[in-house]
C-alpha cells in the first residue's frame, strides 16, 4: 500500500470515528419535533439516559465535592445504585438495539460509548466510603435527579393536557435555557452559602427566639399556608420591583425573553437575580423561624409550582385559579400582549394580584405571544447573563 493510500485510509478512519460525535452534536443543535419509528426518539432518551448515568457515576466517586450535603444525608445509596443500573440498562439496550437495526446508528453509538464509559468507570457497583462532609461542591446529583424526575413527570403531564398541542418539547431555543437549568443547579452550593450569609449578617438582629417558638406551635397545616403566604408577599413586592425599576429589569429581562412556555421555560433566569430573590423571600420566613418541616413543605411546594406554571398545560380549574397560581395565570405574566404587560406578579396565590389591582384583565382566553416588548434579548446562556451589565441600548424595550 503506498503512502497516499495509508493517510487515506488513516483520514477515512478517523472521519468514521468522529462522525457519531459530529452527527450527535448537530443533532443537539436542532430544534422541532421528533418523528417516531425512525429509532430518533429511543436514540435522543439512550444518549440522555447515558450521559446521565455518567454524571452519577462521577457523582459516586466523588461525592464529596459532586452532592449536594442537604441531601447525601437522606440517600439510600442501595436504591441509587439499582436505578442507576436501571439507567444503564435501558440506555445500552435501546442504543444497541438500534445499531443492531440500523436506526439513527451513529447518534445510537454514541449513547452506547457513554454507557460503555459508565460501566469501565465503575457503573453502580462504585464503592462510597467515608468522605470529609465540608469541602466545596456543586449540585451534579441535584441536576441529575430533578432532570430526570422533572422530565418524566412534567413532559407527560404537556402531553397529556396541552395548552398547544403542536408545540415541540425540543422547542426553538431549548438548549440555553437547558443551560440555564444546569447552571442554576451547579451552583446550588454557591447560591446557599451566599443566601445562608446574608440572611445571618442582614436580617439576623431581628430574629426573636420567643417569636420564632410561638410561630413553630402553629399546627402544621396552617402554619404551611401561613409560610406560603408570607413567601408570596415578599416574592409579590421583590416581582413587581423588578418590573418597576429600570435597573432591577435589566436582570428580570432575561427571564421573560423566553418565548416559548414549557416546564424548561422557569429554569432561565439570571444567577444574580437567582440570589437576590432567594435572599428576599427566604428571609421573612427565617426571621419567623417557620418549623424544619413546614420549610421542607414549602420548598417542595415553590419546586413545583416553579416548573408546572410555567408549562405548556391547560386544565380546567373552576374558581380556584382565582385563589391559586396555576400554569394559566403565569403564562398571561409572561406575555407580551398589551393588556399583560406588568400583571400577575404572584408566584402561589393569585388572589394577591386580584387584591392589589395587578390581575390581568383581558377579553381572551390565552395570551397571543410571548417574551420581552420588541424581542431585544439575545440568545444564549452567557450572552443573556452579560446582558444586564451592557450600555443601555435603544432597543431594550419595557417590561414585558
Amino acid at each position: 500500500m503506498s503512502e497516499h493510500s495509508k493517510r487515506e485510509a488513516a483520514r477515512e478512519t478517523i472521519e468514521r470515528a468522529v462522525q457519531p460525535v459530529a452527527e450527535t452534536r448537530e443533532l443537539l443543535h436542532r430544534d422541532g419535533e421528533l418523528k417516531p419509528g425512525l429509532g430518533k426518539i429511543s436514540g435522543v432518551i439512550a444518549l440522555s439516559l447515558g450521559f446521565l448515568c455518567l454524571l452519577a457515576v462521577m457523582a459516586f466517586h466523588f461525592p464529596q465535592y459532586l452532592t449536594t450535603p442537604d441531601l447525601r444525608h437522606k440517600y439510600s445509596v442501595d436504591v441509587l445504585r439499582q436505578v442507576l443500573l436501571v439507567g444503564l440498562l435501558v440506555a445500552g439496550g435501546m442504543s444497541l438495539g438500534n445499531v443492531i437495526l440500523n436506526r439513527q446508528r451513529n447518534l445510537n453509538i454514541m449513547a452506547f460509548v457513554l454507557v460503555i464509559a459508565a460501566v469501565a468507570l465503575g457503573g453502580s457497583r462504585v464503592p462510597v466510603g467515608e468522605f470529609p462532609d465540608h469541602t466545596p461542591y456543586i449540585g451534579l446529583d441535584w441536576f441529575i435527579l430533578d432532570l430526570l424526575g422533572s422530565t418524566l413527570i412534567f413532559v407527560v403531564i404537556e402531553k397529556l393536557f396541552p395548552l398547544y398541542k403542536g408545540q415541540a418539547i425540543f422547542r426553538k431555543e431549548w438548549q440555553t435555557d437547558l443551560k440555564h437549568f444546569a447552571v442554576n443547579h451547579f451552583i446550588v452550593g454557591l447560591a446557599l452559602l451566599t443566601v445562608n450569609f446574608l440572611l445571618h449578617h442582614l436580617f439576623g438582629w431581628l430574629v426573636s427566639s420567643h417569636f420564632q417558638q410561638a410561630v413553630r406551635d402553629i399546627p402544621f397545616v396552617p402554619q404551611l399556608l401561613l409560610c406560603v403566604l408570607v413567601a408570596d408577599l415578599a416574592q409579590y413586592w421583590t416581582h413587581r420591583a423588578y418590573h418597576e425599576v429600570p435597573f432591577l429589569w435589566r436582570f428580570h429581562a432575561v427571564h421573560h425573553s423566553v418565548k416559548t412556555m414549557d416546564w424548561l421555560a422557569g429554569s432561565r433566569q439570571h444567577m444574580l437575580e437567582l440570589i437576590f430573590t432567594r435572599v428576599c423571600v427566604l428571609a421573612p420566613l427565617y426571621i419567623l423561624g417557620f418549623s424544619e418541616a413546614t420549610m421542607n413543605g414549602y420548598i417542595l411546594i415553590v419546586g413545583f409550582q416553579a416548573v408546572f406554571n410555567h408549562a405548556n398545560v391547560h386544565l380546567p380549574w373552576g374558581p380556584l385559579k382565582y385563589v391559586l397560581v396555576t400554569p394559566d395565570f403565569h403564562h398571561w405574566h409572561h406575555a407580551s400582549d398589551d393588556e399583560a404587560i406588568d400583571r400577575n406578579y404572584a408566584a402561589h396565590y393569585a388572589f394577591l394580584d386580584y387584591l392589589f389591582g395587578t390581575a390581568v384583565k383581558s377579553k381572551n382566553k390565552f395570551p397571543e405571544r410571548y417574551g420581552v416588548v420588541g424581542d431585544y434579548m439575545p440568545d444564549g446562556f452567557v450572552k443573556q447573563q452579560l446582558f444586564p451589565f451592557r450600555g443601555k441600548q435603544a432597543d431594550d424595550g419595557p417590561a414585558a
